[in-house]
Parts: C-alpha cells; structure tokens; sequence
C-alpha cells in the first residue's frame, strides 16, 4: 500500500480552458426525476457491517451495496441510463417520455466500449427508449459477459486485445456511421457525455448520505475507489456538497493502475502504467480529465492497494455477506490492508464512522 497526501487540495489540476465542461455536476434532482422513467429505478440498502468494523478496529463502516442497482448489478446502470434518458427527454419533452418511451429515440445508435458494467448501462437505457446499443469489448472480456449484453439487445463486436484498443474501435465507428459515443471517460474535446454519466451517479451518492445521517452521524471517512475516476468523483463532490471540509475523503486505485495517484504526484494528468491488474474494471491507465479536476481538488489522499491485498478482502467480504469482485471490493480491501500506522497517517481508528461502496456484486 502506498499512500499520497494530495498537496492540490483545495486548488486541484484544472480542466483546460475551452472544455464544454470543467467539472462534477451537483444537480441531483434532476437526475432522479429522469431516471425514475426507467422501469427498475429503486434505491439501494446501506449495510452497516459489524464484522467488518470489529477486523478494522473501526467505530462503523458503513456500505453502500450496489449490487442489486436496477438490476444490472452495479452503480454503474446510473450513468448511461441516465445520459439515454435526457436525450429521449430532449428528442420529444419529458411528458411524451412518460407515455411512450419505447419509441423516443428509435433510429438512434449508441456505442460504447466496456471492460464490464458500462455497457450494460448502455444497452439497458437503449432498450427502454428504443434505441440501439453497440458495445465494443476487448478479447479480454468473458464470453459470459458478452452474452449478458446481447440478452438486454445490445450488438457486440470484439475488437483488439485490451480496453484501450476496443475504445478506440468504438470511437472509430461512432465517426464512421455517425453513432453517439457514449463513454465514461473523459479527454479533451469529450467533456459533455461524461459529465452527464458522473452526474447520474449522483443518485447513489444522495442516498447513501440520506442513508448514513439516518443511522446516526455523517461520516468521518470516505474511501472511493476509482478507475477513470467517475464513482470517486461523483461521490467526492457531493460529499462536499453536503458534509464540507469534515469527511476525510480517500481514492483508492490499484498499484498496477494508479493514474490518478501519478498525476497528483506529477500536478498534472500523468498515465499509471503496470501489468494488468485482477481489479479489471479499475485497471485504467489515464484518468477521466473531469473526474481528475474533481478528485485533485476535493480529496485528501490516494491509496494503492496491491493484487494480493484486492485478493485477500474477498473471502473476508463474503464471509460478511458483502460478496464482490476485487474492483466492486476495492475501498473496503483497502481498509482491511492498513496496519496501525497507515489508520493512524489517515486518523481512522476506533471512533471513525467509515463510508464506502461496494460497487459491483460478483462475476456471473
């Protein structure tokens, strides 16, 4: 484990100059009053693990269990639904989405690459307002999953060795036929799409704080963790929204992929470069821009966490009922792996009242 106090926060690596976008929306409301036009929009439960508190020599920890979300099994059917539903909204105004959703944006394409849940998203908002997915995966990804997307009507199509290859495949159809591309990531001159994926995880952010000030207290720590960085800054930024300066907020990467941790060492965006990493959906080389401004300026610490430590939570995960992947368990794993030391760098101890999210349930 290797730990980064973020010497920008407060000031942060700034999005440049002439983006459609330059940060994380706040606007939660809006987003539930469109994703309630998705037919399996409902709320998650917020687990408060005894077990998990007791193995921490934690006050509380507190889990925000994503696994049943809209049926698709990650917090990640927030952010392309939600993108799909303010077009179909957009195409034909809110109350003709309401009535007739199915048929709002027949003739549109959208395409998307997926290491995992982000296409799932896609073709689960594509199908309810009537549009078509393209999801482009990599040779990497399981068969399984494949068949999962093509179960929700999505087409896919096999493209190159790693993730990085079958995103530039999507890209290169969206400009050839036109298509939408719809990713979770952002880079210069791809601002506007992200931005509106990160603001549909709002909704989970909003309810775990409901969530957690029903229970007792808000918390002292926040631990995210983070590929491109969407879910950490989301999260992040809301919880400043809400709670201010108080929660210490802490990223959590793999050490095969730290790109968020690189580039607040180097104060700008730096790539994480390192072997493939068992947490998948976090083994992100570059970070998002947006989510990168976000976290630089609103976190207090990046933590990486080693393939072995991501390993050894997952049997003390499901032994608590909190059965995940390394990447849905990632920021409990870290939690697991600090010795006194690190909880004492961190300030966390018996009296800490911990935050995270189990963002993914196991692999199907």
């Amino acid at each position: 484990m290797h730990i980064e106090n973020n010497g920008l926060r407060g000031s942060g690596i700034p999005v440049v100059s002439g983006e459609a976008r330059s940060g994380v929306s706040t606007d939660v409301a809006e987003v539930q009053r469109l994703l309630s036009l998705c037919p399996a929009t409902h709320q998650t439960p917020l687990i408060a693990s005894e077990m998990i508190s007791k193995r921490t020599g934690t006050g509380m920890v507190c889990v925000k269990d994503e696994r049943g979300r809209m049926g698709l099994g990650s917090f990640k059917a927030l952010g392309a639904a939600y993108v799909i539903a303010r077009d179909a909204c957009a195409s034909a105004g809110a109350n003709a989405a309401m009535d007739r959703p199915g048929t709002l944006l027949d003739g549109t394409t959208y395409v998307a690459a997926s290491a995992g849940n982000h296409g799932l998203s896609v073709a689960a908002g594509a199908r309810v307002f009537g549009a078509r997915a393209v999801i482009y995966l990599s040779d990497t990804v399981p068969e399984a999953f494949a068949m999962r997307l093509r179960e929700r009507g999505a087409d896919v199509v096999r493209a190159g060795a790693d993730y990085e290859a079958s995103m530039a495949a999507a890209m290169q159809a969206a400009d050839d036929n036109g298509w939408t591309l719809l990713s979770d990531s952002s880079w210069p001159g791809y601002t506007e799409i992200p931005y509106r994926v990160m603001e549909g995880y709002l909704v989970m952010a909003a309810e775990a704080a409901d969530q957690i000030e029903n229970a007792g207290r808000p918390p002292s720590h926040i631990l995210l963790q983070a590929g491109v960085g969407g879910l950490a800054a989301a999260a992040a930024v809301h919880a400043r929204m809400r709670w201010g300066e108080a929660p210490k907020v802490i990223v959590v990467e793999p050490e095969a992929a730290p790109a968020l941790q690189a580039s607040i060492v180097a104060g700008r965006m730096a790539r994480g470069d390192g072997p493939v990493s068992c947490m998948g959906r976090l083994d992100c080389k570059e970070p998002s821009i947006l989510a990168l401004a976000a976290l630089s300026r609103e976190a207090d610490y990046f933590v990486t966490i080693s393939e072995d430590e991501a390993q050894a939570a997952m049997l003390v995960l499901a032994e608590a009922g909190l059965e995940t992947t390394p990447s849905g368990g990632a920021g409990l794993a870290a939690l697991l792996a600090m010795d006194g030391a690190v909880k004492t760098q961190l300030g966390i101890g018996p009296q800490s009242r911990v935050l995270t999210y189990l963002s993914e349930g196991p692999e199907q």
